[in-house]
């Protein structure tokens, strides 16, 4: 299949290109850049041996879609990645990112109906659920309040998306509801590589990790879990790759509107993962307990059965490769992207 991957040059987005290409597709790739880098997407092309068509292109600019689909009219799916995606940040810019990822996936749906591409896997995730009602959480579970804009966004663009296939039964959807990724390709070549302070626990522990920051901050000793600190499923993020090809399988069956859970069902805390990279690369992290973060709660994992049964996809690796991986790029990449 002829993939559009929006937000290609992103964590998620460039470990997927590498999955796609070896399963024998074939990606194009449109991003802004703005929270990414080329330079991923040169390594990616490394790691592949393929050279990827890329354009320097915004969601938000129509002229510049049609641009990339009157030079590839033979799209099959596109697997949409892009949009602004720090939980904190949204807080304190709502208006940004609702501009930026509702508007600008209001614009990309757009265009790919004008140009006949119809079939679209959405990079969603596990903060729809909110406070979940249940633990595992499986795609039954209902909706919950989002806490922060940024899932809002996810949110209100499920329903988008729903009401989108609702009204046109040639579309075909699939929902894909992340849980936390973290790692990296195993060659070290590409991996997350935040702006700034990271927002997500990993990308902060191999910082401080690398020496680059002090110490961690862990929000939070006294949830009611084993060990007072917040429990989350974290993927690694070839199996979440792995996972955008699998959903082809659902794009390819005329699945109308599906959702799946990517996750490994296993939850781990914080100190977990803190613990499991200090033993698993000999390194020494430093952290201090820090008071609750509004919005956060203490446990939150899947139930990931459903991509097993209809899918077949299930994640491949632990807790140790999570982090074994996670070390091995920031330590080949001290100032991530920037470094080159």
């Amino acid at each position: 299949m002829k993939i559009l991957v929006t937000g290609g040059a992103g964590y998620i987005g460039s470990h997927t290109l590498i999955e796609l290409y070896k399963a024998g597709h074939e990606a194009v790739v449109i991003d802004n850049l703005c929270n990414s880098s080329s330079e991923s997407l040169r390594r990616v092309g490394l790691i592949t041996g393929a050279k990827i068509p890329f354009f320097k292109v915004d969601i938000r600019d129509s002229k510049g879609l049609d641009g990339v689909f009157d030079t590839h009219p033979d799209f099959d799916c596109c697997i949409h990645f892009a949009g602004l995606k720090a939980v904190g940040e949204s807080v304190s810019k709502p208006l940004e990112y609702y501009e930026n990822n509702i508007n600008g996936t209001l614009v990309l749906l757009d265009s790919m109906r004008r140009h006949g591409v119809k079939n679209i896997i959405f990079s969603s995730s596990a903060t729809v659920y909110g406070n979940p009602a249940v633990i595992p959480i499986t795609e039954k579970c209902p909706k919950g309040e989002c806490t922060n804009p940024y899932g809002q966004t996810k949110s209100m663009l499920e329903q988008v998306l729903t009401d989108l296939q609702k009204s046109d039964p040639e579309w075909n959807v699939v929902l894909l509801r992340y849980f936390n990724p973290i790692g990296a390709h195993e060659s070290g070549m590409i991996g997350e590589n935040p702006n700034g302070i990271p927002n997500n626990l990993m990308p902060y522990i191999t910082q401080v990790a690398v020496g680059k920051r002090k110490e961690l901050g862990v929000f939070g000793k006294d949830y009611d879990t084993p060990d007072g600190t917040g429990v989350r499923d974290y993927i690694h993020v070839v199996d979440l790759a792995r996972g955008h090809v699998c959903a082809l399988k659902a794009i390819t069956g005329k699945c109308g509107l599906a959702i799946y859970n990517l996750g490994t069902g296993h939850g781990y805390s914080v100190l977990d993962i803190v613990n499991t990279f200090q033993r698993v690369n000999g390194v020494t992290v430093p952290y201090s307990i820090k008071p609750r973060r509004p919005g956060d709660i203490a446990t939150c994992y899947s139930d990931p059965a459903k991509a097993y049964r209809e899918l077949g996809w299930k994640a491949q690796f632990g807790i140790e490769e999570m982090c074994r991986d996670s070390w091995n790029w920031q330590k080949k990449n001290p100032n991530g992207f920037e470094g080159e």
